[in-house]
């Protein structure tokens, strides 16, 4: 399941891949657009920026951006970044596999083995949808709400 701290993240990059190319946006203007209490947004924006995918820069005309462009930055490594392996049991984790106590053969263990075709699955999805998709996509649901299929799910 996605944390708060992965959907804020989510949001937050989201609305500077909406940003002209140069611009930038402050924490105080991510935070109150989004919703997003600015504290916390302190802690996402850093982990983001560590790895690359924002930088910052100080004084007037400063702010946060994305450090390449959106079609460039896949939603998996963020998710990743912000809330950890995407598989929903860490016995199914590629990058942070442990064993479980009660179990005695994880290689036949059926409950891992679904875990791992899910783990498959969103990994697939996350990892082949760029920023630029993920915006476009809100975007579009925006425009037309009666396209979104999942509020009928």
């Amino acid at each position: 399941m996605l944390t708060k701290k992965g959907k804020y993240g989510l949001k937050a990059v989201a609305y500077l891949a909406r940003l002209k190319p140069g611009e930038t946006a402050f924490i105080n203007d991510i935070a109150a657009r989004n919703n997003i209490p600015k504290k916390f947004l302190d802690t996402i924006l850093l982990e983001l920026r560590n790895i690359g995918i924002l930088r910052s820069k100080k004084g007037p005309g400063g702010g946060y951006s994305l450090s390449r462009p959106a079609a460039e930055i896949e939603i998996g490594k963020i998710i990743r970044t912000l809330d950890g392996p995407l598989a929903p049991i860490r016995c199914a984790s590629r990058t942070a596999y442990e064993t479980c106590d009660d179990c005695k053969h994880p290689e036949t263990c059926e409950v891992r083995l679904a875990m791992t075709d899910v783990r498959d699955a969103v990994a697939s999805i996350l990892d082949n949808m760029t920023l630029e998709q993920f915006v476009v996509t809100g975007e579009t649901l925006v425009a037309d709400p009666s396209t979104d299929e999942r509020a009928t799910a």
